[in-house]
């Protein structure tokens, strides 16, 4: 365990996994970290129940619950509450009050008013203290017995009084056993406020010193302070507390609320693109620690002379790369190997050549999605294999058209992204397998660049293949060029529309296929249109499982899609008949002749089909969670459907039936 000189303490939130987030507080522990605080965060999942399970699999570390309100929970109950995690982990538990959001607290319909807040987190002080120490109370309506409370007395467990408003302060002064500062309060603020807190102190007749000053300090760490803060405005969670500050909280630190106004008028309405584009750099940097491990350790120190003396350091992206990160700052900062030392400007932070090309190259493979590359890799494989039955294979012209597909793949995929983002189709918090351009990790110049040149050297094989097999091919790839730069870019922008899913499976089933086998052989075959018919309902599947599961999103951004318009339950069944079409074509095929028998071995990809019903049937459900990768794992059974029926082709050019 490093030795650590100084307290700090780990924030989360009531999200993930409990194994998650019980994991990090042990760890947390092990790194000699003094306590972990669960934010009690509306509407997620309840932070008693988290720390509870810190409590119970944790024992050697804090546990605050902050901050508790007593507009949601009796007074009453939050002392019974505390009375049972006291007996699980006695004189290890910390208790957050405060006055809850009143954005929150509307939300649920339950009245607020500021003077509400610190009349009713006072009288909750009151009560939790009297009944702590066993002590009856009247009740709160006549002709009524007392209260008495049947739990033993509760071990010390420090109040801190949470809150940014001037009454709570003087509150905190007066009756507090700690101060906990709210998540996104600037240095300036933070003074300002513990000036009220000691002068509300003093006049108590209580020492000021006697009174800890805990707070939660929103963290992003990444290689370079640029990188996180374009990741930080691109977090809808740093968004909506952006669009929450107060109006004195901005102008104790230098910014007008209307700034805050605008961010906020885009985040109500679920625009994440435009909210995160009006974040400053200077207005992230003021409230959220942005940088390297170090620079968020060295943020925590200024917090520290500036009075806090109890730090949580609460990660912005609650996961395991983002809490390992904050766990070094922590202990960059606990061991003092921190210091307030001058932030280094923007402009002079670079990454190393390694870093930023393996950065870029993530960034590249991120948008072009190369498992999605099964969609055009599988119609020109099966267009070779009924080449091959037909007698009529070249390895050069299969080997082009299969590249020419993916680049024009390729192409779609990054235009699709761009126009998705312009849209309001993407976010940050969008169920996607690409976030290069919300996150910032590649401008859209960047990604139109890599768009035009896949284009262009898909054009550049179609050329050689026409010089080879005609005017044929220019038609075939013409098609192809427009349908997928057009698929989200104007003037078509099919993807929006009812008419996106019969286009897919017309572009990536019969052409792609027919055109493949044209692109080997050089003619025609009906064998060919015959397997395209289930290669393309699979295509299609795979757009409409990303219509079904995007629905919310797509409706938002006033695309009028087919589960748009027709609503989840058709979606639903559509979605079944899609995947499961492409079984019973093939066997009709087969049974009527047209395709061998050997290309029945699409019949072993049958698992993935049952994986796949069982998913929708659990989103149709509601379990949302069942589809998220939805696209991911119908591509799956596209390429093992696709790449069976391929070699059932082969099997039966190689081993002809008489």
């Amino acid at each position: 365990m490093p030795d650590l000189a100084r307290r700090i303490g780990l924030g989360l939130a009531a999200r993930g996994s409990l194994d998650d987030v019980t994991g990090w507080a042990g760890r947390a522990a092990a790194m000699g970290l003094e306590s972990v605080w669960i934010h009690d965060s509306y509407f997620e999942r309840d932070a008693v129940t988290y720390a509870t399970a810190i409590a119970a699999r944790v024992p050697e570390i804090g546990v605050g619950l902050g901050a508790l309100n007593p507009f949601t929970r009796h007074p009453v109950l939050i002392a019974m509450t505390i009375s049972a995690l006291d007996e699980l982990a006695p004189e290890r538990i910390r208790l957050g009050l405060g006055s809850a959001l009143p954005l929150r607290l509307g939300q649920m319909g339950i009245p607020y008013a500021p003077a509400d807040a610190v009349t009713r987190s006072s009288a909750c002080i009151d009560t939790l203290h009297a009944l702590w120490k066993g002590e009856r109370l009247a009740a709160g309506a006549p002709g009524l017995p007392p209260l008495v409370p049947m739990f033993p007395p509760v071990h010390r467990v420090p109040i801190y009084v949470a809150g940014y408003r001037s009454a709570i302060l003087e509150l905190a002064g007066q009756k507090g056993d700690g101060y906990l500062a709210r998540p996104a309060e600037s240095i300036a603020g933070l003074r300002k406020l513990l000036s009220v807190m000691h002068r509300a102190a003093r006049a108590a007749g209580r020492d000021p010193e006697s009174i800890d000053v805990a707070g939660y300090l929103l963290a992003l760490v990444d290689d370079t302070r640029r990188a996180a803060l374009n990741r930080a405005k691109r977090e809808p969670f740093v968004i909506y507390m952006m669009s929450i500050l107060s109006d004195v909280t901005l102008r104790r630190a230098g910014f007008d609320p209307a700034l805050r106004d605008r961010i906020a008028t885009a985040w109500r309405a679920e625009d994440y693109t435009t909210a995160g584009g009006l974040v400053p750099d200077e207005l992230l940097d003021a409230f959220i620690l942005c940088g390297t491990a170090a620079e968020v350790a060295d943020r925590v120190a200024e917090y520290r002379e500036a009075g806090m003396t109890l730090p949580l350091l609460q990660p912005v992206v609650q996961d395991e790369d983002q809490v390992t990160r904050i766990l070094d700052a922590a202990v960059r900062y606990g061991t003092g190997a921190s210091g307030a030392r001058r932030r280094v400007a923007l402009a002079e932070q670079r990454l190393g050549a390694g870093s930023s090309l393996g950065r870029r190259a993530a960034a590249y493979w991120e948008i072009v999605r190369p498992f999605s590359f099964t969609a055009s890799s599988t119609p020109v494989a099966v267009g070779g294999a009924v080449a091959a039955l037909a007698g009529m294979f070249d390895w050069t012209l299969f080997a082009v058209a299969l590249v020419a597909s993916v680049l024009l793949h390729i192409g779609t995929n990054v235009t699709n992204e761009i126009y998705d983002v312009r849209k309001g189709v993407d976010t940050i918090v969008s169920p996607r397998a690409s976030h290069a351009l919300v996150k910032g990790l590649l401008g859209e110049r960047e990604a139109f660049g890599l768009a035009f040149a896949a284009f262009g050297l898909a054009f550049g094989l179609g050329v050689y293949l026409a010089s080879v097999r005609g005017w044929p091919i220019v038609a075939l790839g013409l098609a192809g060029l427009v349908g997928g730069y057009t698929y989200t870019a104007p003037p078509f922008q099919y993807k929006y529309g009812p008419i996106g899913i019969p286009l897919v499976f017309l572009l990536m089933g019969p052409l792609m296929v027919v055109g493949g086998f044209y692109a080997v052989a050089g003619t025609f075959d009906p064998r060919a249109l015959w397997a395209s018919v289930p290669v393309g309902l699979l295509v299609a599947a795979i757009l409409h499982g990303n219509e079904w599961r995007d629905i919310s999103d797509d409706a938002r951004a006033g695309a009028q899609t087919f589960s748009v318009r027709a609503g989840r339950g058709s979606a639903h069944w559509l979605y079944v008949a899609l995947v499961v079409g492409p079984f019973l074509a093939l066997s009709a095929a087969v049974m009527v002749g047209a395709l061998p028998t050997a290309t029945l071995l699409v019949m072993l990809a049958l698992p993935l089909l049952v994986r796949q019903i069982r998913s929708s049937e659990l989103g149709a459900a509601g379990q949302q969670r069942a589809i998220a990768m939805i696209d991911l794992r119908t591509a799956q059974l596209h390429a093992a459907f696709g790449f069976l029926m391929a070699a059932g082709l082969l099997l039966a050019a190689l081993v002809p039936t008489p």
